[in-house]
């Protein structure tokens, strides 16, 4: 969601601005390390503009500097997209009570070996 939000703004912005205020941020070294990759991946895709790169990396550095860095002990194998395990792996090991995504093999979920609330951007703002 942070990808969205910074780069295109609108509801997830929003989240993003909610979570800040009211709640915890984790990331993980394999969160950091997709952080860091994306912005220009994006752009080199031609998905956003340069303006909206600065923007995103801008935006992704003031959230991870105030995040706190989980280390995720155990693999789990639970998401019909393997690569958003990551994102399970990170909530479990900081025992996160949300999830805040638009993705929707996340939001699909619908039964977890721990208790996490995986919603849209526009539910969390709602809540």
């Amino acid at each position: 969601m942070l990808v969205s939000a910074f780069a295109f703004g609108g509801v997830p912005a929003k989240a993003v601005r909610k979570a800040f205020r009211e709640a915890d941020i984790y990331v993980s070294p394999e969160l950091l390390q997709e952080y860091r990759e994306t912005p220009v991946k994006l752009e080199v895709q031609g998905k956003i503009t340069h303006q909206q790169m600065q923007t995103l990396i801008s935006g992704i550095a003031a959230a991870v500097a105030h995040a706190k860095i989980v280390y995720p002990a155990e693999k789990l194998s639970v998401c019909r997209d393997p690569e958003d395990d990551m994102l399970l792996e990170c909530c479990r090991s900081a025992k996160a009570k949300y999830l805040i995504t638009g993705d929707k093999d996340l939001l699909d979920i619908t039964a977890l070996p721990f208790e996490l609330h995986i919603m849209t951007a526009q539910t969390f703002i709602e809540d």
